[in-house]
Formats: structure tokens, C-alpha cells, sequence
């Protein structure tokens, strides 16, 4: 993986999003959610230090916790 491929974005604000994608570094991939920002109007988005990396046999636990997370949204709604 020469360049981070995106798997999803999320809008903050009409500046800052949430860029949830793949990368290698080193020779080990990763999973990188970080929060970019843009001063130009969103012809380019700059990442910031405001953000995590997982390495893949840390993604398990990131499921569950998001299935749980998703079962406790779901019992208050």
C-alpha cells in the first residue's frame, strides 16, 4: 500500500472530518482514524495529530466494542 486508501469519511463541520482508512508503514499495516481539517473551501484536507492507529490483531477488539456500543444505543432508543 503505496498511499493511505480511505474506507470511510465523516463530516464534523463544513472544515473537519473524520477519515477512517488503510496504511503500511514500515511493512506493517494499519487501520488510522484521524481527524482532517481544511482552510481551503475541501480541495485539500490536512491531517492532524488528533487521531489512533490500530494494527490489525487489535481490530477484534474495536468490533466488539462498537457491538457493544451499538446494543447500548439500541436499549436507549
Amino acid at each position: 500500500m503505496a498511499d493511505a486508501k480511505i474506507l470511510a469519511t465523516i463530516e464534523r463541520s463544513d472544515t473537519e472530518q473524520l477519515q477512517i482508512s488503510l496504511s503500511e508503514f514500515k511493512g506493517t499495516s494499519y487501520l488510522n482514524m484521524r481527524i482532517f481539517f481544511t482552510n481551503d473551501g475541501g480541495t485539500t484536507w490536512i491531517p492532524t495529530k488528533k487521531g489512533v492507529t490500530f494494527t490489525p490483531d487489535q481490530l477484534d477488539i474495536l468490533e466488539e466494542a462498537i457491538a457493544e456500543a451499538k446494543k447500548e444505543f439500541m436499549a436507549e432508543g
